[in-house]
């Protein structure tokens, strides 16, 4: 099940906290700050588009809260996952 689709997912909260840590005043400052156009944070919080490994990343790095914390903060359940092996045999 994709996380958007997630009943606990809710990406407000994690970039809720993300803006408090670095006292942005709205979601365009936020852009800035994680260098993502605007309309992406909107799309993620409309649900219309999920929080990829990258942002979260970015996010961390702005922020200072770690990554499991900002999996918990947009309810992300999940257990642990790992990078496919589909992608194992290049560079072998």
């Amino acid at each position: 099940m994709p996380l958007q689709d997630q009943e606990t997912y809710n990406p407000n909260s994690v970039f809720d906290a993300v803006k408090k840590t670095r006292s942005l005043k709205n979601d365009a400052a936020l852009a800035r700050a994680l260098q993502v156009a605007p309309p992406v944070i909107s799309r993620i919080r409309h649900r219309k588009l999920a929080i990829g490994a990258s942002l979260l990343l970015r996010m961390h790095e702005v922020s200072d809260i770690s990554i499991a914390d900002l999996r918990i903060l947009m309810g992300d359940l999940r257990g642990k996952f790992r990078v496919s092996d589909l992608n194992s045999s290049h560079g072998e």
